[in-house]
């Protein structure tokens, strides 16, 4: 059946709910896209430009167009235009490589409802047209899709080339150890590397190896029959099962005890998983990507990780470099934060001063990409509908927030609105989510346990003195 064709034998013509546009120059990615969605029960058309779509869309009249950025004759942003101008109730969705995060903010504004960065896996095109089809067909770029926050933005060039790298490797089956100060984004390029394999279609299961126990860990990983131990009323499948056919990601590898890093380098080796409590090993057929934030070489070493496991996950290793080493990145990445912060909270999109801009580039940014999204929101949080100043990036150093002015000098309540009273409220509501679990809201918040006490004691001291 060809690409420009509709699906199935039906006696009744779709309707436009049901038809779909998928506008790529590059043959072979229209094809897939036009076969997956296809699947999903969907009545699809593939145009081979912007030029063609326009024609497409006239005679077709789809509910959605699906559309390339750089294409001949008529490119993506200006098919938007034209397409709104035509038929204002048609959904968009721009496609667009990663490190092009502005384009796609500029394409929202036109009237696109979404984006996806490319590369993705056809699992994310279908959760974008589930999330569009449950807001209705009336969804519009008023009130925009959530912006997808789990692809890899950068335009540092050694970053590039390690995407370019690991992109080649992900064809493989290698197994990958990825290494990098935490917060940097191992696990987004542990997807990236999933979604450019042949596996990209089957599961993707992670797993953090230091946030479980041990014995939570193993069953975990494993899985259990029922009676293995007390309280295991059920079987129990791990995730190895789990990720049968796909890829499997063990997140902080080297939290994990020697008992289970022996357990897991006969899972490598053999593909065979021994449930707790299990009689014969299941077999698997998963792809192993791990990540540390600490030198495995040097747990070797210390005596406090396998050497023979060591070398089975070390077999293509790679390096996220620390954001402070990716100074491009820094104004990139802020303004991707601030977009999703914008549209997550229903808020305008703000524009950002210089010295804002110049104050990220300053800082050393020791919690890396992670820091940097908690500033970016809090600011968006803070500024409400003025320009990001440097005010509202509250940022720390030593434990003590260094902008715009120590604690002492923070404005004191003026009126409703202050920042002082916007900054007790987002730390308050902060604290109520996470049921007073100070530690928890500090992580949240991306400020130490010591600057949080420092923060309460100055607010409850205000308080005192109002309600005397």
């Amino acid at each position: 059946m060809s690409e420009h064709g509709t699906a199935g034998l039906a006696t009744e013509a779709p309707t436009q709910a049901e038809r779909i546009l998928i506008v790529d120059d590059d043959p072979s990615m229209r094809t897939a896209l036009v076969e997956s969605v296809r699947r999903l029960g969907y009545d699809v058309q593939g145009a081979i430009d912007g030029a063609d779509a326009v024609d497409r869309v006239s005679r077709y009249k789809p509910w959605l167009v699906v559309t390339d950025l750089k294409m001949p004759r008529l490119g993506g942003l200006d098919l938007i235009k034209e397409i709104k101008r035509r038929s204002p109730q048609t959904l968009m969705v721009l496609m667009t490589a990663y490190g092009t995060v502005e384009t796609a903010v500029d394409a929202m504004k036109y009237g696109a409802s979404d984006y996806i960065l490319k590369p993705f896996s056809t699992d994310l095109l279908e959760r974008v047209i589930a999330n569009l089809k449950a807001r209705g067909a009336d969804a519009s770029a008023s009130s925009p899709a959530p912006i997808d926050q789990r692809s890899i933005l950068t335009q540092d060039p050694g970053m590039v080339r390690l995407l370019s790298t690991v992109e080649g490797v992900a064809a493989s089956q290698a197994t990958i150890l990825i290494n990098g100060e935490s917060g940097t984004g191992k696990e987004l390029l542990a997807r990236f590397i999933h979604n450019r394999s042949p596996r990209a279609h089957r599961p993707f299961i992670a797993v953090n190896c230091a946030a479980l126990p041990d014995g939570l860990l193993e069953s975990e990983l494993f899985g259990h029959e029922r009676g293995a131990f007390t309280g295991a009323i059920m079987k129990k499948i791990g995730k190895f099962e789990m990720a049968h056919t796909g890829t499997l990601l063990l997140d902080e590898i080297s939290e994990m005890n020697m008992g289970l890093q022996a357990k897991l380098l006969r899972v490598i080796q053999e593909r065979e998983v021994d449930r707790v409590g299990g009689r014969d090993p299941v077999s698997v057929n998963i792809r192993v990507i791990a990540t540390t934030n600490r030198s495995l070489y040097h747990e070797v070493e210390q005596g406090r990780f396998r050497e023979d496991l060591y070398y089975r996950l070390n077999v293509f290793p790679v390096t996220v470099p620390p954001l402070r080493e990716r100074p491009a990145d820094i104004p990139l990445l802020a303004r991707h934060f601030v977009a999703v912060s914008a549209a997550r909270n229903s808020l305008p999109l703000p524009t950002m001063s210089a010295e804002a801009c110049a104050m990220l580039q300053d800082r050393r940014w020791k919690g890396n990409v992670r820091e940097l999204q908690n500033v970016m929101e809090r600011a968006v949080l803070l500024a409400g509908n003025e320009p990001i100043l440097p005010s509202h990036l509250l940022v720390e150093s030593v434990g003590q927030p260094v902008s715009p002015a120590p604690v002492s000098s923070v404005p004191q309540p003026s009126g409703n609105g202050s920042l002082w009273e916007m900054e007790r409220e987002l730390i308050f509501q902060t604290l109520t989510r996470v049921r007073e679990n100070r530690t928890h809201a500090a992580k949240e918040l991306g400020i130490s346990i010591r600057t949080l006490r420092n923060k309460l004691r100055e607010y409850r001291g205000v308080s005192c003195q109002d309600s005397a």
